[in-house]
Parts: C-alpha cells; structure tokens; sequence
C-alpha cells in the first residue's frame, strides 16, 4: 500500500504567526493561521482537514458497505464535524458527528442503518480517531 504524505509550515509565534498546509500529490494547498483554528478567520486549520478525511474515508466505506449488501448507491453525501474543546490539560478532538445521506434504490431503512453504523465501526478514519473522540452517526435514506 502507498504512503500518504503531506507537509506543513509555521512561521512566528503561536497567536501572529502563519503557515501553509499541502498534501502531497498536490490536491490541496492552504493557508492557516491562529484565527482560522481558534476563531473564525480565513484559512483552513488542522481539525477542518481530520474532518475532510474522516467524511471522505466514512464515504467510501459505506459505500463498498452497501455494494457488498447487494445494493449500488446513487450517492453518499458525509459531512464531519470535528469538536475541538479545551480542558483542564489542553485542547484535544473531543468528539467527531458524521451526517451522512445515501441515495440507494431499493434499500429498506433498517437495513441502510446497519451498514451505515457498520461502516462508522471499520472505516479506518474511524478507527484510528475513536480511542480518544467520541463519534456520532446521524445517516437519513433519502
């Protein structure tokens, strides 16, 4: 299997520095900075980007869920939210909420649900994040 890479850069302090973000085959480039992570200023930050992953990653891994239940799906839609709180020992991801919406003919609800919560178990995002976040699942049959 290949190995992922991706590569970052800091210049200045914590609070007025910046720095830029790229991953390795060039997909993506962006800026981030203090206010982008704990503000709302412009720019991506760390935790937009475990986002990113953990949605595409639950993505795929419930769509190979319905295909191997027999059912092909029109589209799956995930999107992360990533909660990063501060405590008495610092910040850390504290919780990560999936919202996904397949479109998959033929699919009763019952069943969708199960894969859906399947593929939160075995995605490998998943699994490499839930030892220390909490993860919910919200998935609607559409």
């Amino acid at each position: 299997m290949p190995i992922r890479t991706a590569n970052a850069r800091w210049e200045g302090n914590l609070t007025e520095g910046s720095g830029t973000i790229a991953t390795g085959k060039g997909g993506y480039q962006g800026n981030y900075s203090f206010k982008s992570r704990f503000e709302e200023g412009e720019g991506t930050n760390p935790e937009e980007l475990i986002a990113a992953a953990h949605a595409g990653c639950y993505s795929m891994a419930f769509s190979k869920g319905l295909a191997d239940a027999g059912f092909t799906p029109t589209s799956v839609e995930t999107t992360a939210k990533v909660h990063l709180d501060k405590n008495d020992t610092g910040f850390g991801v504290t919780r990560i909420d999936l919202d996904t919406v397949g479109v998959v003919p033929g699919i009763d609800d019952g069943l969708f649900q199960k894969i859906a919560e399947g593929a939160k178990e075995n995605c490998p995002i998943s699994k490499l994040l839930a030892p220390g976040a909490q993860i919910g699942l919200t998935a609607k049959l559409s």
